[in-house]
């Protein structure tokens, strides 16, 4: 196979603040020739205006844009949630494979700005590597690892991920539909759209939670599950109402070991 002289870049831009953009993003930036923009269904202009200002902040050249409408989210209430999500990536498969072999040309850099880290919980950088492999011609893939919003959470609530000689989990809620899990002290949830914390068992947990993190509407509440839960509820409801769109994460953590 010849050597790749089209590359595509996967560059986290982190969980919200335009300072933990890293150097070697800000690099990756500067080299584009044409950035492809994942516009959302209902997509937040929020979150629209915070992508094109980092590229505003960090190139003096203008930036070819491509934009790809994103396929609904059926899984939201499907009851097959494993093939709503695969009938999902699909369709994002043909509108990205589409679109880069229209507008990566010969010798360019295409990239798509990621939030958080394009590893965790983000389908982008498995769709790019299917993409690839199905390409007519070689591609280069580079990954640009960024802050997620596992770490925005810990730093802004100013604790460690995790507890000296203990495990820590990162989960989507679905899978604490039942409970905190037996096998561990410490979980990191995302995903929450149903806010799990408040239906499961709080007896002996304390929730670190947070909203926005790294933006000015960042909200974090911290403490014991059972006494802090409905007031978490409610603040983001308020928000959710006020700002129409929401962006949460939390740390379920057990205080029945003590370090």
């Amino acid at each position: 196979m010849p050597a790749a002289n089209r590359e595509l870049a996967l560059i986290g831009i982190g969980a919200g603040h335009p300072d933990w953009v890293t150097l070697a993003a800000v690099e990756a930036i500067r080299r584009l020739d044409v950035l492809f923009v994942v516009v959302k269904e209902g997509e937040y202009d929020d979150l629209v205006d915070a992508r094109r200002a980092i590229v505003a902040r960090h190139r003096s050249t203008p930036l070819r844009t491509i934009e790809l409408i994103d396929p609904p989210r059926p899984w939201r209430t499907t009851p097959d949630y494993p093939a709503a999500v695969a009938r999902w990536r699909e369709q994002r498969l043909r509108s990205w494979g589409a679109a880069v072999a229209a507008e990566l040309g010969e010798a360019e850099v295409g990239g798509f700005l990621v939030w958080g880290d394009p590893s965790l919980y983000e389908s982008t950088l498995a769709i790019a590597q299917t993409l690839i492999a199905a390409a007519s011609w070689p591609i280069a893939l580079s990954v640009l690892p960024g802050i997620s919003c596992v770490h925005a959470l810990t730093a802004a609530h100013r604790i460690p991920l995790n507890r000296q000689g203990r495990a820590v989990q990162i989960a989507p809620a679905r899978l604490l539909a039942g409970g905190m899990p037996g096998f561990v002290d410490d979980v990191v949830v995302m995903l929450d759209g149903r806010q799990t914390f408040s239906l499961i068992d709080p007896a002996g947990l304390d929730i670190y939670w947070g909203a926005y993190l790294g933006t000015p509407d960042e909200i974090l509440i911290a403490g014991d599950l059972a006494g802090v839960r409905d007031e978490i509820l409610r603040v983001r409801a308020d928000a959710l109402a006020r700002l129409g769109w929401v962006f949460d994460t939390y740390l379920l953590r057990r205080r029945d070991h003590e370090d």
